[in-house]
């Protein structure tokens, strides 16, 4: 009998198969694609310190883009990721000249100052029916301006903090980056968020069917608002790491992070049309988004073919799930 129990289950086994998530396994499955190849451009595209250095550069990726899975999940987007990490950074700096007691705050008012920007997005999108992509495309304009305004159009002169190069560029326990600890940490609450709470289970519901998820007595507006107020928060600490770990802000410094935090989230199978998605997915897009633009670094690929690339990825993923939604 305990013979018969040790024998493997084919119909439990392909059971199990048919559980795994396609898309993330797909996401995995081109890591170790891209480091393959990477190998064979540079012998130290395998090492231990190289790893470890591209997983400190995708934590800044992956903060921005744990937020927009959750919007995204919602069904809506979030286009003033750039301009909110760059406010997160430029007045995470500022606060840092105010003297001793700016230093102590300069981490939180930065992460403040971008949920200012996720609540005044949320408000234009659940309260006022303003299409997310609009809206937050103007949000993402106006904190343009207002950072423009504040420098006149200067690179600012303030500095990041000994606390903000430490968490972005230290290594305080066991030789692994502190960027990487944060995103373990963010990550574990973003999972438990998203399977154990009544938020997380409202933004799926959301995302499947805003009227089922109203109906059913979820507050849909509250929830959105939550939504895009984490991923301000977010996005503007990413912009805090990014200014720690170049040792001050500068214009347009969250620019580049827009379309690989999209890329990043659709790769790792969160659909673009909401209500499907898990966080595995996204650090494996993450991951992946990374070390691709390391092996193009590598290759000495223009960053115009950079940006064809994710812009590419991002049309077939949602060819992808339009396909799947319809059917």
């Amino acid at each position: 009998m305990n013979q018969d129990h040790a024998k493997p289950d084919p119909f439990r086994l392909a059971h199990a198969l048919r559980g795994i998530d396609r898309a993330v396994a797909t996401a995995f499955a081109c890591i170790l694609v891209v480091l393959l190849v990477g190998s064979l451009y540079s012998s130290n595209f395998l090492s231990a310190d190289y790893l470890l250095q591209q997983l400190q550069v995708a934590s800044f990726l992956a903060m921005a883009s744990t937020g927009l899975m959750i919007v995204i999940l919602l069904g809506q987007i979030d286009l003033s990721v750039p301009w909110v990490m760059t406010v997160g950074a430029m007045m995470s700096t500022a606060a840092a000249g105010w003297g001793p007691a700016g230093v102590w705050v300069a981490i939180p008012f930065g992460i403040l100052c971008g949920m200012l920007f996720g609540l005044v997005n949320g408000i234009g999108v659940a309260y006022l029916r303003v299409p997310s992509m609009i809206f937050t495309l103007g949000t993402n304009a106006v904190a343009q301006g207002l950072m423009i305004l504040r420098t006149g159009g200067a690179a600012p002169q303030d500095m990041a903090t000994g606390a903000m190069r430490d968490l972005a560029t230290g290594r305080t326990l066991l030789g692994i980056p502190n960027a990487v600890w944060i995103w373990v940490l963010v990550g574990a609450a973003t999972v438990f968020t998203l399977k154990r709470t009544v938020f997380g289970r409202a933004v799926y519901a959301i995302g499947n069917s805003e009227r089922a998820a109203y109906l059913s007595g979820s507050s849909t507006r509250r929830i959105t608002v939550l939504a895009f107020m984490l991923s301000g928060a977010l996005s503007a600490f990413g912009g805090v790491l990014l200014a720690g770990y170049s040792t001050k802000a500068y214009q347009g410094m969250g620019d580049p992070y827009l379309l690989p935090a999209i890329a990043a989230v659709v790769l790792g199978g969160t659909s673009i049309l909401g209500g499907r998605g898990t966080y595995l997915g996204t650090v494996a897009g993450v991951v992946l988004i990374t070390l691709l633009q390391s092996i193009l670094s590598i290759m000495q690929i223009e960053e115009a073919i950079r940006q064809i690339v994710y812009g590419v990825t991002i049309i077939l993923m949602l060819l992808l799930y339009g396909r799947a939604a319809a059917t």
